[in-house]
């Protein structure tokens, strides 16, 4: 009896300590996890392995593309707006008129995708090396970029009156890359807070902007019949310091002071992903988050990479600002950045060659990152175990601009001669050799780091391989065509053979000397733009 008794108090203390770590528990009401090999616990989930498609893939391209480039004024335009004296706040006022009258709610029509043509761009972006691709499915401006049955601010009623995911999805499919899918609308919750506000100064002021709107506010207007609480999610007080607006940055996690989110909205969430992850089916998903949705607060992300688990075995779930542990579990992704060291488990870099949505200045200001840039990034990552997803900015209209054509043509070039050097390779015993690899290099936060390995140059080399061969590839042409690897040097414990002649993809074989102070490679007239591979026998 005691035992018994022991037992239940056990069991008790347990159910208690879950109820308290995950005091939201998310509905399943209206879709239910698909039930399977793994549960919703870090112990299930870590018993499943990033696969080798995806390690072999190591190039992926995204469209990271919605409303918010309708003004073309930049990322989180639909938060910004709602800033007064912001200078998207000021361009959305200019153009389009005040925030309490025309909101981003009003700027959804006007995301029309006249040009889209999803068939054609994963076409290219196949051609470009490109092995998966990746869509938006929502961004924080909490707009479904599908038909969805649980957000009616969705593109299939408002806006392009297409069925976004769907077309990228049979476009995909088509082409034969594994098709990807971002959720990011968990946050519009906080995200969103701006819209509350009002002026503080001019003729506007204190004048609330539209996110306080309800239902009722519809009458006689073209969103009649729609809530706007259902894309603005509102309802609701501000976080701590809400009006401070680098206050949010701190609270991601929903800690130091962040509103809660009501069981509702993450429900709702909850349901919208599912949902997308049934219809369409995606070998990925993505979160912009720390660690999962709603993480610590609520099961609704456990409960999501457990049903994408159980739904595709080959399935990948991304996750920022992981532990050693969680690791295990989910596939680490680093933005714009990466660490300086090769990383046991497979991983990835998300990196965009502009903003995340189409900036009408970064394009008139000539401010792309070049293909050389691209292309020494990729490598580096390659080097380190990770992968790079990369997005190509696309404006309102479904078409990529002049210059990025031309960085997507130069990227084609290089990919199409050194792809072998890249796909399917494993790091070697070391990543690489050269400045930027003998810095101490931090991740700042979620990374934000890729400024420290903006400059590398000839000096820089990095190593991949396979089992027939090393590649070795420095970030650019010496000026003199002397290229020394430290690394391959006569007596190299790390590479006993020894070398006589490499191949210089692109080109052809080279005879080199090997020396005490490394291999001594003289090479020819640059025959790319980028940087040179050479490939060895091992």
């Amino acid at each position: 009896m005691r035992k018994l008794l022991s037992s239940l108090i056990l069991v008790c203390a347990a159910m208690s300590i879950q109820a308290q770590k995950y005091r939201i528990p998310v509905s399943e009401v209206h879709e239910q996890m698909q039930t399977g090999q793994y549960e919703p616990t870090w112990q299930s989930l870590e018993t499943h392995q990033t696969p080798e498609w995806f390690r072999d893939a190591k190039f992926g391209i995204w469209a990271h593309w919605g409303p918010q480039c309708v003004e073309g004024s930049g990322d989180w335009m639909a938060r910004e707006m709602y800033m007064e004296g912001n200078g998207k706040y000021k361009y959305h006022v200019e153009h389009y008129g005040h925030p309490s009258e025309f909101g981003f709610k009003d700027i959804l029509p006007l995301f029309k995708a006249e040009k889209w043509n999803p068939e054609a761009l994963l076409e290219k972006y196949k051609r470009c090396g490109a092995q998966y691709f990746f869509a938006l499915g929502n961004h924080h401006d909490n707009y479904d970029l599908w038909d969805s049955k649980y957000q009616p601010w969705n593109s299939k009623n408002i806006g392009s009156k297409r069925d976004v995911l769907d077309e990228w999805a049979k476009a995909a499919k088509k082409v034969g890359l594994p098709l990807g899918i971002s959720f990011h609308a968990d946050h519009a919750w906080t995200w969103y807070e701006p819209s509350q506000r009002y002026d503080l100064n001019g003729p506007k002021a204190g004048v609330y902007y539209d996110g306080n709107m309800t239902k009722e506010d519809g009458k006689g207007k073209w969103w009649e019949g729609l809530d706007p609480q259902m894309l603005y999610q509102q309802r609701h007080p501000m976080s701590k310091g809400s009006w401070d607006n680098s206050a949010i940055h701190s609270q991601w996690g929903w800690e130091n002071g962040a509103c809660p989110p009501s069981l509702e909205f993450v429900t709702n969430f909850y349901d919208r992903t599912l949902d997308a992850i049934n219809r369409y089916n995606p070998d990925l998903i993505y979160f912009d988050v720390t660690v999962l949705p709603f993480y610590p607060i609520s099961d609704c992300g456990l409960r999501i990479a457990a049903h994408m688990y159980n739904k595709n075995p080959r399935g990948i779930v991304f996750g920022k600002i992981l532990s050693d542990e969680q690791r295990k579990a989910l596939t680490w992704d680093v933005e714009r950045g990466a660490p300086n060291e090769i990383i046991p488990e497979p991983w990835q870099t998300c990196n965009c060659i502009g903003g995340w949505h189409y900036n009408t200045s970064t394009y008139e200001k000539g401010r792309y990152k070049s293909a050389a840039t691209v292309v020494k990034q990729l490598v580096d990552i390659v080097s380190k175990n990770g992968n790079l997803l990369l997005s190509i900015p696309l404006r309102a209209d479904g078409t990529y601009d002049e210059k990025e054509a031309a960085i997507l043509d130069d990227l084609e070039a290089w990919m199409t001669v050194n792809g072998e050097s890249i796909f399917g390779t494993r790091p070697w015993i070391r990543f690489g050799e050269g400045p930027v690899a003998e810095k101490d290099i931090k991740i700042n936060a979620q990374g934000f780091n890729d400024g420290q390995f903006a400059n590398m140059d000839w000096r820089d080399i990095r190593f991949n391989q396979t089992k027939k061969h090393l590649y070795v590839t420095a970030m650019g042409w010496p000026k003199d065509g002397k290229l020394v690897i430290k690394s391959l040097a006569k007596g190299s414990k790390d590479f006993k053979r020894s070398i006589s002649n490499v191949i210089l993809l692109g080109y052809g074989k080279l005879k080199v000397q090997q020396t005490a102070e490394g291999l001594v490679v003289n090479l020819p007239q640059p025959c790319n733009k980028i940087a040179p591979v050479l490939k060895i026998q091992k």
